[in-house]
This record gives C-alpha cells, sequence and structure tokens, in this order.
C-alpha cells in the first residue's frame, strides 16, 4: 500500500509544483505539464512489453528491483538541474511503475485466499487514490515551504521503506507457481470486453476531467479558490467510492464494474445537463469522483478472474489500455474545445462512458463461454 501510494504522489506531484518547477528550471509550465502527458504515454506502451520481458523473473526480485529504481529516480529528479534531466529521472519512474501495477496485483492476492481477493485489491486502490486526496496536495504545501526538491526526496524515502520491507519479508517462488498467476476464471470474451470498456470509460473520463478547472469556472461559475476546494471533495469522493466499492467486490464482482461505470457516465451527463447550477454541479462532480476510482479497480480485479493466460499480462494490458485511454481523451477533450466548447466536453464524456457501459451490458447478456484452468503443484495447465 505504501508503495502504492508512493508510485501514484510520484506520478501527479509535478500538476502540484509546477509552478515551482517550471522557473527554477528555466521553462514554461506548458512544457513541465509535458511531463505528465509524457509520464502517461510511457506507461501505456511499455507496460505489457515489461511485463512480457520479466514474466519469468521471481515477483520479489522484481518488485524490489522496481522500488529501487523509483528511490533512484526520485534522487534523481530532486537534484536536477535541467529540464532534460528531470525528463529522464521521470521516464525512468513512468517504465517502472509501468511494470510495477502489472506485478503488484497478482503478489498482493496471492498472499491471501480468494474469496478475500476484491478486499485486497480495494485496500491498493484505496492507497492509490490517497495519493490525490493526501500525496498531492501534502507535498505541494511542503514544496511552497521549502523547495519543490523536498517533497520529491521525501517520495525516494518513502520508496525506500517499501523497498526494504519487500526485500526483507516477501517470499521468492517462481512467477508460474503463484497462487494469483493465472485467472481463476478465464475467459478470453470476458478479458476483451472489459479491456475495451476499461479504455472507453477513461477516455470519456478524462475527455471532461482534464478541463475540469475551466469548466466549473466558466459554466458553473465558481471562483479559483473554491474550485481548488472542488479537487479536494473529488478526491474524497474518490476515496469513498473505492472504499464503498471495496466492501462488496467479492460478492459482486460483475455488478461493481458494471455500477461504476454507470455512475460515471451519469456524473459526466448530469454536469453537462445541469452544471450551470453550483448545487447541481458540486453533487455531480461528486458521483463523478466516487466513480472514477472504482472503474479501474473493478477493471483490474475482473482481470485477476477472466485473464486468458498470465494474471500479470493481463493487469499490464489493462494499465497500458486505461493509460491510453487517458492520453486519448486528453486529445478529444481538446478537440470538442476547439469545435464547440468546455461544456461540450463533459457530453463527449459521457456518451463514451455510456458506450462502455452498454459494451458490458452485452457481454453479460451473451451464453457464458470460458477456458477452464486446473492448478498442480508444479505449474498451471488447461484444457
Amino acid at each position: 500500500m505504501l508503495a502504492a501510494f508512493t508510485f501514484n504522489t510520484a506520478e501527479n506531484l509535478p500538476v502540484g509544483l509546477l509552478e515551482l518547477i517550471s522557473p527554477s528550471l528555466r521553462v514554461s509550465r506548458p512544457t513541465v505539464g509535458l511531463l505528465v502527458t509524457g509520464y502517461g504515454l510511457t506507461v501505456a506502451i511499455a507496460s505489457v512489453p515489461l511485463a512480457h520481458v520479466m514474466r519469468a523473473v521471481p515477483r520479489r526480485h522484481v518488485l524490489t528491483g522496481l522500488l529501487a529504481a523509483l528511490v533512484v529516480s526520485s534522487l534523481a529528479a530532486a537534484s536536477a538541474n535541467s529540464y532534460w534531466l528531470f525528463l529522464a529521472a521521470r521516464l525512468l519512474t513512468a517504465l517502472a511503475q509501468a511494470l510495477f501495477w502489472a506485478v503488484l496485483g497478482p503478489v498482493a492476492v496471492g498472499l491471501f485466499t480468494p474469496r478475500v481477493r476484491g478486499r485486497v485489491v480495494a485496500a491498493l486502490s484505496v492507497a492509490g487514490s490517497l495519493a490525490l486526496v493526501l500525496g498531492v496536495p501534502a507535498g505541494t504545501w511542503l514544496g511552497r515551504q521549502s523547495t519543490w526538491r523536498v517533497p520529491i526526496a521525501v517520495l525516494a524515502a518513502a520508496g525506500c521503506i517499501s523497498w526494504v520491507t519487500i526485500a526483507a519479508l516477501l517470499p521468492t517462488s517462481r512467477p508460474d507457481e503463484e497462487p494469483a498467476a493465472y485467472g481463476t476464471s478465464p475467459n478470453a470474451r470476458r478479458f476483451a470486453t472489459v479491456l475495451v470498456s476499461g479504455a472507453l470509460s477513461a477516455t470519456g473520463a478524462f475527455a471532461g476531467y482534464t478541463y475540469i478547472s475551466t469548466f466549473l469556472g466558466e459554466v458553473s461559475g465558481f471562483s479559483p479558490s473554491a474550485v481548488n476546494a472542488l479537487f479536494v471533495v473529488f478526491g474524497f469522493a474518490c476515496l469513498a467510492g473505492v472504499s464503498i466499492t471495496g466492501a462488496l467486490l467479492d460478492r459482486f464482482p460483475r455488478s461493481a464494474l458494471v455500477a461504476a461505470v454507470a455512475a460515471q457516465a451519469a456524473g459526466m451527463f448530469g454536469l453537462y445537463a445541469a452544471g450551470g447550477e453550483p448545487m447541481a454541479a458540486v453533487a455531480f462532480l461528486a458521483l463523478t469522483g466516487g466513480a472514477l476510482g472504482p472503474v479501474f479497480m473493478t477493471t483490474q480485479n475482473a482481470m485477476l478472474e477472466c485473464a486468458p493466460h498470465r494474471t500479470d499480462i493481463a493487469l499490464a494490458a489493462n494499465s497500458g489500455a486505461y493509460n491510453a485511454g487517458i492520453a486519448a481523451g486528453a486529445a478529444l477533450g481538446a478537440l470538442t474545445l476547439t469545435l464547440a466548447d468546455v461544456r461540450s466536453t463533459f457530453l463527449a464524456g459521457s456518451l463514451l462512458t455510456t458506450a462502455a457501459c452498454a459494451t458490458l451490458l452485452c457481454e453479460l447478456l451473451l451464453p457464458a463461454r470460458r477456458t477452464t484452468t486446473t492448478w498442480t503443484p508444479c505449474r498451471w495447465r488447461r484444457r
């Protein structure tokens, strides 16, 4: 959980420190903003290839290596005196995170019985969500009190704690012999459905969310200080949504995924239709935030169930598809903003998220089809 919190904070912290990093490295704020875009694209492109290359390496060794990379890259970023050195350090962190989320899930849930795996995935998601609610705001405050280099160096310390703990306590075993190495109910069709619906929902969400500050200011009429407060509301709603959904995930895994995507569609359409009313805007913003975290969490949980082959490859594919959706959503939002207005970005986002929900519902109506998998002490066999 600490490692998940640290990686997610490292990913998003430059957003809060943008105004401090820009003059220090003598580049424009949009140029610093590209660090976040480059980070997401690196994760999207590298997730599956890295998972495939490292598929035979014991997970303990992989995780300790990834956390060592996080520590080194954070220290390098904190001491960078040029934009290009800072960018190189960020890309190293992104490469580590691309594999981290593929490996973390199977390792964590494999330590517990299958009946509580949903709660384990939820715990990791809660830690990731805390990065937005606690990690980024605290890092931004610390950077303003000192310098932007200090909070980034603190991330290296947090990563070091995780590194020592995992190196000392996590058992070493062959990846294909771990309890969660393969899906509990392999199903290639459901795997493809979840992958597509997750990418569509991410594209829809970030088509609007990328421009949420502009929307809340121009359409809802909030002041800049109120917009900052609403970001906190959005973060707490995300944390609450993950916590509530996580409690139900083991009992209703498929329904939880459909409900999360449907709630996101409703929240985004509500912002489009009623966002001009401040109270309605707050309510629908909270609904959108409460769905955004659970969507990714429930798709990750589904991968552990329906992965047609190795779960680490399936999780890497899901993370890559989701990050590709984030990049596509930002591009779609920019295009919509050029052709129409900021309000229309939420209409486009709600339509894409509705398509994701329809994709999931159609798959539920089709006759069941799955590949059965059996476990032997030596390896997994399929028939």
